[in-house]
């Protein structure tokens, strides 16, 4: 589990435009709550921050705040961003216990090539991204690993059937679908055209023989 350091300022002045202020020069306003302590209204650099986020753990990282001479651990619980420049504007940390349990997002990934789904002409259909689980403090994995590579059209992984680490537990119904390989839509179209075609051309043959049938019983009357 990657841990990173990052030093923060609990100096801030607070408001909307004190907030601009701070980013103006580079830095991010943001909160630190959590274990019943009292919240701190706090700011980091905006490129420090970026680099402790961008690990190999993500969002995910365990982050050790310096603040007023003291050391903090923590975890990022919450990121703003502006709707268009998609710049950090804001972050709450929040205060954890490295021997207790925390609950998190965290991402998952589809490895493999179906075959014999991409042979019938099927898809692979991710239907979850994120898993919300509860993990060690210290054991948080970066993402969570799903295989489609024995996948067959008609199948579904849920989630309980994901390799999930050891203490790691999730906290939604494991009954929840995560991937489904199915059928894709121009297939079933192709199918339903062919078989209107072949009942097509039954009803002409069945028609055929009915006007032979009818035929041959009208040339005997005659002869009669």
């Amino acid at each position: 589990m990657d841990q990173v350091t990052l030093t923060a300022d609990s100096n801030r002045a607070l408001g909307s435009r004190a907030s601009r202020r701070l980013r103006r020069t580079g830095n991010v306003p943001g909160v630190l709550y959590g274990l019943d302590a009292d919240p701190v209204a706090i700011s980091v650099d905006y490129r420090e921050l970026r680099v402790a986020l961008t690990t190999d753990a993500g969002l995910n990282a365990l982050v050790t705040l310096e603040l007023d001479g003291d050391t903090q651990l923590a975890i990022l619980k919450d990121m703003q961003r502006d709707p268009i420049r998609q710049e950090v504007t804001h972050v709450d940390f929040i205060r954890i216990d490295a021997s207790a349990r925390v609950s998190v997002e965290i991402p998952i990934l589809a490895i493999g090539d179906a075959v014999e789904v991409t042979r019938g002409e099927g898809i692979v259909d991710q239907l979850m991204y994120v898993l919300p689980v509860s993990a060690p403090a210290t054991s948080i994995p970066p993402q969570i690993e799903v295989d489609v590579s024995e996948m067959e059209i008609g199948m579904t992984i849920t989630v309980g059937d994901l390799p999930l680490p050891t203490g790691v537990e999730a906290e939604i119904d494991v009954d929840e679908p995560v991937v489904i390989a199915q059928i894709t839509r121009a297939a079933l179209v192709e199918e339903e055209v062919l078989g209107e075609g072949e009942e097509g051309e039954e009803g002409e043959e069945g028609e055929e023989a009915a006007g032979e049938g009818e035929g041959g019983d009208a040339d005997e009357s005659s002869e009669g």
